[in-house]
């Protein structure tokens, strides 16, 4: 079977779709951004009787970025990313470049080494786990989106420039589902350097503003999509959000400027009334 590299496999969806693809018979390597998640994951190789190959894998790091391309990848699923959470005028800059790092530049220059190997191969597949907020927008997530939309353009472009060369391209789109990555996201202004009293908003009052969802769709579609058992660019899961999506895309054109000013937007109140790791209500 082919050779499939996932990023960020370390935790989140990037781990278990590993192990998925690795049961499927494909040639897996789990990529991880610090040796401590090397170990995490051969306990797991143990426990779970599947083998997969494990390398430290820093996306922001030259050397373990030309490291990758002597392992012959086929297939590419870009998933290591991080949610830096606090509102577009409080996150320092520091904060923010590194958001770019990880999420866009860093998959970026790996992506463009390892496609230049598929092209001469004939083939290949490109997967970029992007989110809901590469579509739609959030409050206190704003630079996550923004590094989101980014990938958007990145991949949608690339599926144009790559299409003569026969490479493959999509996106994977989810909504708000239960791994942590959310909640912790909401925990990063603890590390911030700067004025908190300068600070917009007192992060300690604000959550995730959504209630979020049992992470089995992403694994399922997330790994079909990797193994190419499906044919759509665009995957976005929840399936449930996919009309909320566009229908919050409509509303951009008609939105005004002077649109409840000097009012407190319900997403933002929501920030202020959500718990942290608030499941979606089972019907």
């Amino acid at each position: 079977m082919k050779t499939v590299l996932i990023t960020g496999a370390g935790t989140g969806f990037g781990n278990e779709v590993a192990f998925r693809l690795a049961q499927k018979g494909f040639d897996v390597i789990a990529g991880v951004e610090i040796y401590p998640q090397v170990e995490i994951l051969e306990n797991q190789i143990k426990d779970r009787g599947i083998t997969l190959r494990i390398e430290k894998l820093d996306v922001t790091n030259e050397g373990d970025r030309r490291k990758a391309l002597d392992w012959n990848v086929e297939i590419l699923v870009n998933n290591a990313g991080l949610l830096e959470g606090g509102s577009v005028v409080d996150i320092p800059g520091e904060n923010m470049r590194n958001e770019f790092e990880v999420n866009v530049i860093g998959p970026l220059l790996l992506t463009q080494g390892i496609v230049k190997q598929m092209i001469k191969r004939g083939e290949g597949r490109v997967v970029w786990v992007s989110s809901r907020e590469g579509i739609n927008v959030n409050p206190f997530t704003g630079i996550y989106s923004g590094s989101k939309h980014a990938i958007e353009a990145i991949a949608q472009t690339m599926a144009v420039e790559l299409q003569e060369f026969s490479i493959e391209v999509a996106t994977m789109n989810p909504g708000p589902f239960l791994t942590g990555f959310n909640d912790r996201g909401f925990d990063t202004p603890k590390s911030w350097i700067d004025d908190p009293a300068e600070r917009l908003f007192d992060y300690s009052k604000l959550a995730f503003p959504r209630a979020q969802f049992d992470p089995e769709p992403v694994y399922a579609t997330l790994t079909a999509l990797a193994a190419g058992e499906l044919d759509s660019f665009r995957n976005l899961e929840p399936k449930s959000m996919i009309p909320e999506a566009k229908e919050n895309i409509e509303k951009v054109w008609t939105k005004t400027i002077s649109e409840g000013l000097g009012t407190r937007h319900k997403q933002v109140q929501q920030c202020y009334d959500m718990e942290p790791e608030q499941r979606v209500a089972q019907s």
